[in-house]
């Protein structure tokens, strides 16, 4: 039986069935995802039953795989795999992190809306993120459409933004939510690095809007200029109608294309119930600057 795709709205977000990602796949089943990937830059895959290779190598479709930024640090005790970020509120024995954890206070900003690795000079291009245990209560996923918020803007502020260039940093992104106590080592290894604020999806020629939490000073603008532009573009990039919410089930992938949508988590009991998620993200294929021929410098 082929792959069936159900669409949650036209345009964005569908949901994938008739599928064992735990099996190789054939040619044409990965062209029709790569396909539908493109078109609605969210697919969700329900009821998949993944070892940690499996999930990899499923997103191995989509391109080659990031190592964690968990990883980056030489002296790192991991939990899972390298090439997956552990997006849980687990220590390494599997038990409810405690209310101190420096992994909890970093992870705080995971609530912001934000594109994941924008912070990396090489971003990232899709993110996978596999359910092995989830909440009762809480703990859903937002994601917001920046090629129909792109779209949606008014010409006048469309117009001012094309070639426009920001520095993207995690500790911009942590820094919005108390956080300021990177080591030496996290701070030498992910330094500012640009990305442009408008870019072109290849796949679809769409023009999309790029935004992070991590976003900080757009260069040739001051701070107090740069932080209220980029604030006016997430507010408008995440009104209702450009967002939809994903309440999590027991081994669902949900697979999102981090060029042209933010995301967000919610909040739920994170010192009572466990959320054990794990994140493959797949490498775009050159820093957005380069990709739209604007200059860095």
């Amino acid at each position: 039986m082929p792959l069936t795709i159900y669409p949650i709205t036209p345009g964005f977000v569908a949901e994938v069935g008739d599928l064992d990602l735990s099996r190789q796949l054939a040619p044409e089943d990965v062209a029709t995802i790569k396909q539908a990937f493109w078109d609605f830059a969210v697919l969700v895959f329900p009821d998949q039953n993944l070892t940690e290779q499996q999930h990899l190598d499923f997103a191995a479709y989509i391109g080659p795989l990031e190592i964690s930024i968990a990883a980056l640090n030489k002296d790192a005790k991991l939990r899972i795999r390298e090439e997956l970020a552990d997006v849980s509120n687990l220590n390494l024995n599997n038990q409810v992190w405690r209310e101190e954890s420096r992994r909890r206070a970093i992870a705080q900003a995971n609530s912001l809306w934000h594109t994941d690795s924008s912070f990396k000079y090489l971003p990232a291009r899709a993110s996978l993120l596999y359910a092995r245990k989830i909440p009762p209560v809480g703990g859903h996923t937002e994601f917001a459409d920046m090629r129909a918020a792109y779209e949606a803007l008014p010409d006048d502020l469309k117009g001012q933004l094309p070639g426009l260039v920001a520095d993207h940093a995690l500790a911009h992104s942590r820094a919005r939510t108390g956080f300021n106590n990177f080591t030496p080592e996290e701070r030498k290894n992910l330094p500012p690095v640009p990305q442009v604020i408008v870019r072109t999806i290849p796949e679809n020629r769409r023009r999309s809007l790029y935004l992070a939490s991590h976003a900080g000073l757009i260069r040739g603008m001051s701070e107090a200029a740069s932080a209220a532009l980029i604030d006016r573009l997430i507010a408008h990039a995440t009104q209702r109608q450009f967002v939809y919410t994903h309440r999590w089930r027991l081994h669902d992938l949900v697979m999102w294309d981090d060029r042209c949508t933010m995301h967000r988590g919610t909040d739920y009991d994170d010192l009572r119930w466990q959320r054990d998620m794990h994140r493959a993200t797949v490498s775009d294929v050159a820093n957005t600057c380069e990709q739209e021929g604007v200059a860095a410098a």
